[in-house]
């Protein structure tokens, strides 16, 4: 069986087509959002359709998208500029999943020594109690733990 390039399967049908595309615009678009917003802030948002001159773009939270909303008389310069047809950007939030995966791989930080002295003599002071079980959890190194 001989290699064929992509194109050769996105032109096999006229639905593929339409998708081939509607990717590629898509492409140029965030190409143009790359470009034209801040790096820091590029990063966090992206295209998600065009329809009827209206450019939607997502922000990964609140904060991002606000920042979009003060760039967008900009960004609509930009992309009316490279010859699309944008008349008006909506901006949404769509969490991403790439940061839950950040936050969820942050390496966990061990307590300092004084810390953990600190917590044992505040366990210690303690009448017996879920607090002072959980205190004596906390300053005990997990290697002794079993």
């Amino acid at each position: 069986m001989s290699a064929r390039k992509i194109d050769f399967y996105f032109n096999s049908s006229e639905s593929l087509r339409g998708l081939a595309r509607a990717a590629r615009q898509i492409d140029d678009l965030q190409q143009i959002l790359a470009k034209s917003a801040p790096p820091d802030l590029a990063k966090f948002c992206y295209v998600k359709q065009l329809r009827a001159g209206v450019l939607t773009l997502l922000a990964d939270n609140a904060a991002i998208a606000t920042q979009l909303k003060r760039l967008s008389v900009r960004l609509l310069a930009s992309y009316q500029k490279q010859g699309d047809e944008v008349t008006s950007i909506r901006i949404e939030v769509q969490v991403c999943n790439s940061v839950r995966t950040t936050v969820a791989s942050a390496e966990k930080k061990r307590l300092s020594i004084e810390t953990i002295e600190n917590i044992k003599n505040l366990a210690t002071q303690l009448e017996p109690s879920p607090l002072k079980d959980a205190l004596t959890r906390l300053a005990t190194p997990k290697d002794l733990k079993n």
